[in-house]
């Protein structure tokens, strides 16, 4: 094997024995200095490895920004607003935010939370970021409760995990941010939910096997493979959740999408809200077909090698789990993307460029340009074989 991360994962394989994916994608992602989100990986059209939604154009940004204003109305209109995107990226999406001017803006406490250092160092490249302590809404010491503080906003800072400001309610996003949490793999066989785990180039241990299943993808150099009895807490979910399955079906255990959600419900607050965007299905659905259809890789924008080859150099996402999800606590509202987007206004946008680009077509400034582009950008986020196909998950107190 060659590279950092791969001798990381020989070196912890040789030392503990056989690791659970999930360990090996914590490092294959986001190993400092070496990971792939900490190396140089990101969203981008040009030179990213993969296109997410704000990456389309600011559309989507602006309709986010009208969902913003529309539950910060539902809340009482509450200043400061406090709206925290985890897994912000490069921050793409706080760009087209602010650059569609909402009627929040001058409440709104905006927080970035990306835990890569290098995706963090862009945020001030996109927009202005200013110290925690001047966006987080300081407490009164008397009643414990946020007081407003000047000067107005919008004001944006960066972190490196989610915020807790008690007594805030507080809105939460997070766009396919859930794909990309490190999870583990079960594969049924004989009867029984077994744990695929990844073992280096040496012989077997006592009760481990080699995994019947590869799905049509070489493994890394190096690295294969193996099973072992999944433990009963988690076999018993995979029962419930996948009730008939077929011998060497595979499903993901995405534990560690769960404790995101436990933690942005905590940052949610009493009256706050979680919103989730992202391509999700059940459990069942994709233990009935093939892994390489839910579990996928990238790099330079293009479907990459098996999910063990290239460690740190491309990225791995996987279908997020919904009814694992649910097992935290059920979504209050879901819904496909498309309809997610119409539903705060995005024809409405759409009508308005076109409006923009007749108006101001003679002159062929940015504004007609970015009036027209409109129309592009809506037919790539409404795709119901693309973008258009993923879920909005909302968690509403």
């Amino acid at each position: 094997m060659t590279g950092a991360v791969a001798e990381l994962v020989a070196a912890r394989i040789e030392r503990l024995g056989p690791r659970p994916l999930s360990e090996v994608l914590e490092v294959a992602l986001y190993e400092p200095g070496a990971g792939f989100y900490d190396n140089g990986g990101t969203a981008g059209r040009r030179q990213g490895d993969f296109l997410t939604s704000p990456e389309v154009g600011p559309l989507f940004g602006a309709v986010v920004a009208r969902a913003l204003d529309g539950w910060w109305r539902e809340m009482g209109e509450p200043d400061p607003y406090l709206v925290v995107e985890a897994g912000a990226g490069p921050g793409t999406l706080a760009r087209s935010i602010l650059s569609a001017a909402p009627d929040c803006a001058h409440a709104l406490r905006y927080v970035l939370v990306e835990r890569s250092s290098a995706q963090r160092r862009r945020h001030a490249e996109r927009v202005p970021i200013e110290e925690p302590s001047l966006v987080l809404p300081p407490l009164d010491a008397d009643t414990g409760e946020p007081v407003p503080e000047a000067p107005p906003g919008p004001l944006l800072t960066s972190l490196a995990e989610l915020p807790r400001v008690p007594g805030t309610s507080t809105v939460v996003l997070a766009n396919e941010l859930l794909d990309n949490l490190p999870f583990d793999l079960a594969e049924r066989r004989d009867g029984a939910w077994h744990e695929v785990r990844v073992a280096h180039g040496r012989p077997l241990a006592a009760g481990l096997h080699e995994a019947r299943v590869a799905h049509g993808r070489p493994l890394g150099a190096g690295l294969r493979e193996v099973t072992v009895p999944l433990d009963d807490t988690r076999a018993d979910l995979l029962d419930r959740l996948v009730p008939e399955p077929d011998d060497g079906a595979r499903v993901p255990i995405q534990a560690a999408a769960g404790e995101w959600l436990r933690g942005a419900l905590a940052t949610a607050g009493r009256r706050g809200r979680v919103v989730a965007l992202d391509y999700a299905t059940s459990s069942a659905d994709m233990a009935a077909r093939p892994m390489d259809e839910w579990l996928r890789t990238y790099r330079s924008h293009t479907r990459a090698g098996g999910y063990l080859e290239a460690l740190g150099e491309q990225d791995v996402t996987c279908e997020v789990a919904v009814d694992q999800l649910a097992t935290v606590r059920p979504p209050t509202d879901d819904r496909v993307q498309h309809e997610w987007l119409r539903l705060w206004g995005i024809d409405a946008l759409v009508e308005e460029g076109k409006r923009a680009w007749t108006e101001r077509a003679h002159v062929g400034d940015l504004a007609a340009v970015a009036a027209r582009s409109r129309v592009t950008e809506a037919e790539a986020l409404l795709d119901p074989a693309g973008l258009g196909a993923f879920r909005a998950l909302e968690w509403a107190s």
